[in-house]
């Protein structure tokens, strides 16, 4: 995406120095790798590195340095980090004023990271919406990148992610569940509460994963409740969870709202979990507070709250 002060090749500049450089020098900064940084701007890497040398010669100082196999920012670069992050918001703000995004007419391809359940719940209602409002638009969505998610935050537009998993900043809830236990019918003697801990204490379970070190709401239920897993088998995401119950001996905890999608297949049970209300999955999107005022993402932000509207309000139990 073109900075927000290009237009017609024309380059903004302030004492000489051009002000693309503030938009290189925040990404540098906040990515601490070339590399990174040239993604995130859409530069080749020799065009970044370029960006780099300029800095240098006009702050007097390398900003980054290698220490053992990391980069590192220099004194003068954890200075200039808050700085430039913030001057380049309020550059932003003050180009986009007049900015209008038409986006009935737009043919726009915006980017989302979202697990396999976040994209199976949200893009239903939000293909129905672009369908009537933004025909020409489309979103992809693909999982997140292993890597921290605030970096995610930065690499698109938008990411889909629960609350409370070592994200802050800016996001809106869309979506909000519980967690139940799904298990193959033949296994199901009863419908207490003791029964449900005892079959999750018991029976051997295929969990979803989403990264390694990656803590779940649904780990955080169960080690709320005191019960210790045997995992015999992992995948990723909760997608497929209900379906590798069904036939075998093994035992799940997946979201209510997707249990819900499998729950006509006849050999499948869905069990409530105590205490599964203390530990919901409350899910947000979140982006780049130096993006914030974007419009086409003001209007994408409001596209996903109106399309998850009936999302975001709790579910009721079956």
């Amino acid at each position: 995406m073109a900075a927000p002060f290009e237009e017609e090749g024309y380059v903004a500049s302030l004492g000489g120095l051009d002000l693309n450089l503030l938009r290189t020098l925040q990404a540098l900064l906040d990515t601490r790798n070339v590399t990174r940084a040239g993604e995130r701007l859409h530069l080749s890497q020799p065009a970044t590195s370029a960006a780099l040398a300029k800095l240098r010669r006009h702050f007097d100082d390398e900003l980054l340095v290698r220490v053992g196999r990391e980069m590192q920012l220099t004194p003068l670069a954890q200075t200039l980090l808050p700085l430039s992050t913030e001057a380049l918001l309020h550059v932003e703000r003050t180009f986009d004023v007049r900015a209008q995004y038409e986006a009935s007419t737009s043919d726009r391809r915006f980017s989302v990271y979202a697990s396999d359940y976040a994209t199976c719940m949200v893009i239903e209602p939000l293909r129905r919406l672009l369908t009537r409002e933004a025909p020409g638009i489309s979103v992809q969505f693909a999982p997140p990148p292993r890597v921290q998610l605030a970096a995610a935050v930065t690499t698109a537009d938008l990411l889909v992610a629960p609350v409370g998993f070592a994200l802050d900043g800016p996001h809106d809830v869309v979506l909000r569940d519980h967690f139940v236990a799904v298990v193959n019918r033949r296994h199901v003697t009863g419908t207490g509460e003791g029964d449900v801990l005892s079959l999750l204490s018991s029976m051997p379970h295929v969990v979803g994963t989403f990264g390694e070190g990656v803590v779940t709401p649904a780990d955080r239920l169960l080690e709320q409740l005191d019960v210790r897993r045997k995992v015999v088998a992992s995948v990723t995401g909760f997608l497929s969870l209900p379906m590798l119950v069904v036939g075998t001996d093994l035992v799940a905890v997946v979201p209510y709202r997707l249990a819900r999608r499998f729950a006509a297949m006849d050999d499948l049970a869905v069990l409530e979990i105590p205490e599964s209300a203390s530990t919901p999955l409350v899910e947000a999107i979140w982006w780049d507070p130096s993006r914030t005022a974007d419009p086409a993402l003001q209007w994408l932000r409001g596209a996903f709250l109106r399309a998850c509207e009936p999302l975001s309000r709790e579910e009721r139990r079956a």
